[in-house]
């Protein structure tokens, strides 16, 4: 990774920036659903963004991961989407956004995380297949969760912002 990358918490005037650099990271990939830049947006809205880490290169943002509470234990977090810009892809940077925020909301108390992703890429953070705690609404062969501190106290949900579309 670029050693001039540094992590940072979103702040309001990153927000068209974070939705162009979403719009080009899912653009080319055929498992997108074309949605996750106002995806981000309706968790914001809604007040939902548990956390939302931006990479940037001088003042350029690089990178974006987002986090939303789990409905039914919110002491968990759901990641989802992590976008970096497609020319800087393969440097690490979702990676080191990732790790930072999950070394982060284990400080701030959060019990675990869950995702719906690649098991491979997702494997090295130490997420694991779990399908037994899959939502209905999700593949089971790519929901996987990290308990942090404490497995999850209830069934885990998305946010509903996950399952509503943008008019």
């Amino acid at each position: 990774m670029s050693t001039s990358i540094d992590i940072r918490t979103e702040e309001e005037d990153d927000v068209d920036a974070i939705r162009e650099l979403t719009r080009r990271a899912f653009a080319p990939m055929p498992y997108a659903d074309g949605d996750e830049p106002e995806l981000i947006d309706r968790l914001r809205a809604a007040g939902a963004l548990a956390l939302s880490l931006v990479a940037t290169d001088g003042e350029v943002i690089v990178g974006q991961v987002t986090f939303s509470p789990a409905v039914g234990d919110p002491s968990w977090c759901a990641l989802g989407p992590v976008s970096v810009e497609p020319e800087r892809q393969g440097e690490g940077i979702g990676a080191a956004l990732i790790r930072s925020a999950l070394t982060r909301l284990a400080a701030e108390g959060a019990h675990g995380c869950m995702l719906v992703g690649n098991p491979d890429y997702y494997g090295r953070f130490g997420f694991e297949l779990d399908p037994r705690r899959c939502p209905s609404t999700q593949p089971p062969e790519y929901f996987q969760t990290l308990v942090l501190t404490a497995p999850p106290a209830a069934p885990l949900e998305f946010h509903p912002a996950f399952h509503e579309s943008t008019p």
